[in-house]
């Protein structure tokens, strides 16, 4: 993924719950110019990577060009609300939710993440 605003932090995101994984290298949004911009300026979302938006309680996919998966989670990483295959010109938002990951279409169903899985962030290696 193209580092544009988003931190050179990257992450491995397990579910625990589920014994899956829902990304190899997903990025982190955690600036005020990182979480606005978010996926606006990608063409793709390719398998294994992902968005980590936090804080956020909703997002946007006006100006996209393509489908998402979207899970929100609260401060312990639990996923409170699953939005399936979210298309441009959408809007979603959970009011509870500390952060949201945002994933290429499918990855949710591929991995049967629901409601109430538990979730695991592993800091990548920068060398």
């Amino acid at each position: 993924m193209a580092a544009g605003c988003v931190s050179s932090v990257r992450l491995q995101i397990r579910n625990v719950t589920r014994s899956s994984v829902l990304a190899t290298e997903a990025a982190v949004a955690d600036t005020s110019a990182a979480r606005c911009v978010g996926l606006l300026r990608h063409d793709s979302l390719p398998p294994g990577q992902g968005l980590w938006i936090v804080p956020s309680e909703g997002i946007h996919t006006f100006g996209m060009k393509f489908t998402i998966d979207v899970a929100f989670l609260d401060r312990k990483k639990r996923v409170l609300k699953i939005r399936h295959r979210m298309g441009p010109r959408r809007l979603s938002f959970c009011l509870r939710a500390h952060s949201v990951l945002e994933l290429p279409a499918g990855t949710l169903a591929a991995t049967a993440t629901e409601r109430g899985d538990q979730l695991e962030f592993e800091q990548l290696s920068t060398e």
